[in-house]
């Protein structure tokens, strides 16, 4: 009697065994599962260009109707811009040359996403060309000045795609260069460290010279600024930089510049399509004076910090998709082991107790 009671036990113990391995194993498709969507909710955040949410008013499209100096012109530009057809020129393809185009309508949107078709191209052979271009939304908008032909100590958001290196001792990074920075008017561009001082984070990306076309897309919603790009012919976003605790005001102006110096390239923009992102907020967010926020950067440590740090790889508090991705993975990776584990364990200790059956 004692044996059957011993062996019941033990069957009763296999099948709950077998229980707690078939919930694991849906546990485990499962989590897989919401991983994979994930992954692909993040890689397909950016909008693929909705109509609906096309605002006009602050976009630049063929064949750039609403361009000028005139008191009903939505954008106005400077320099050396020349307007075609086909393409808004911001530099020719000579030295010492600088030029910009700005909206004229200020943007009072909360959450928005920003599309740039640019080219850059040259008849420089590789590293001797510049200097690149700088997409803006800043308080103050048609100010010359040094920073790729726009003001230095501007009060918003930039983005540089810098094509020159000026720092010949950061030479761990590869050149063209996409960057981002955010002032509040007191932090300068410093040229010769290539805006590292005050970097938020960057890529790499071969934008020079491309047969095919080239894409920028700039979005910020709920205090995260998002930059991605499409520069190899796929139709597809690639993350470039991704950082959170972003403050910017609304009622700024979107621009877009450029400048060479001893070396050149034509520098185009093709479009400059902004979008509204239809996003809730709390009551508290929407009786906010947005007007009122000064542009800043929460982040673990100050962008000054960047300055002395070799690689010029800062990214601040913000976790991409991917790593989230590989950290649950990594994380399941570590549970199955335990689970294998575990159950090599029981499945030795049921084999011992059977010597005493």
């Amino acid at each position: 009697m004692a044996v059957e009671t011993r062996k019941t036990v033990k069957s009763v113990c296999s099948r709950h065994y077998s229980n707690k391995m078939t919930n694991f194993s849906t546990f485990l498709r499962t989590a897989m599962l919401y991983l994979i969507l994930r992954t692909s909710f993040v890689h397909c955040d950016i909008t693929d260009g909705n109509q609906e949410h096309l605002k006009r008013e602050h976009s630049l499209m063929k064949p750039y109707h609403g361009v000028g100096s005139s008191s009903s012109s939505q954008w106005d530009f400077w320099g050396s811009t020349l307007v075609t057809s086909s393409y808004v020129r911001l530099t020719p393809d000579d030295r010492s040359k600088q030029g910009s185009i700005w909206n004229t309508v200020p943007v009072h949107l909360k959450d928005w996403e920003m599309h740039v078709q640019y080219k850059i191209h040259g008849s420089g052979k590789k590293n001797l060309n510049g200097d690149g271009i700088a997409i803006w939304y800043t308080k103050e908008r048609l100010h010359p000045g040094p920073v790729f032909g726009n003001q230095d100590h501007f009060v918003g958001l930039a983005i540089f795609l810098d094509t020159f290196r000026n720092d010949l001792h950061g030479m761990d990074r590869t050149f063209p260069y996409i960057s981002a920075m955010v002032s509040n008017g007191s932090v300068g561009y410093d040229h010769g460290k290539d805006g590292r001082s005050a970097e938020l984070g960057g890529c790499a990306a071969e934008i020079r010279n491309k047969d095919h076309e080239t894409y920028l897309a700039v979005r910020y919603s709920k205090g995260r600024l998002t930059v991605m790009v499409d520069v190899e012919d796929k139709n597809e976003w690639k993350e470039c930089i991704d950082i959170g605790g972003v403050s910017l005001p609304t009622g700024y102006y979107f621009g877009a510049s450029a400048a060479t110096g001893d070396l050149s390239d034509n520098h185009d923009i093709i479009s400059m399509k902004m979008y509204q992102l239809m996003v809730e907020h709390t009551a508290e967010e929407e009786s906010q004076d947005w007007t009122k926020i000064e542009p800043s950067v929460n982040l673990l440590k100050s962008p000054k910090d960047n300055i002395d740090d070799p690689t010029g790889n800062f990214r601040g508090t913000a976790i991409t998709g991917w790593k989230v991705f590989l950290l649950l993975l990594c994380s399941l990776l570590g549970i199955v082991v335990c689970a294998v584990v575990g159950a090599v364990v029981f499945q030795k200790r049921q084999e011992r107790n059977k010597r005493f059956y």
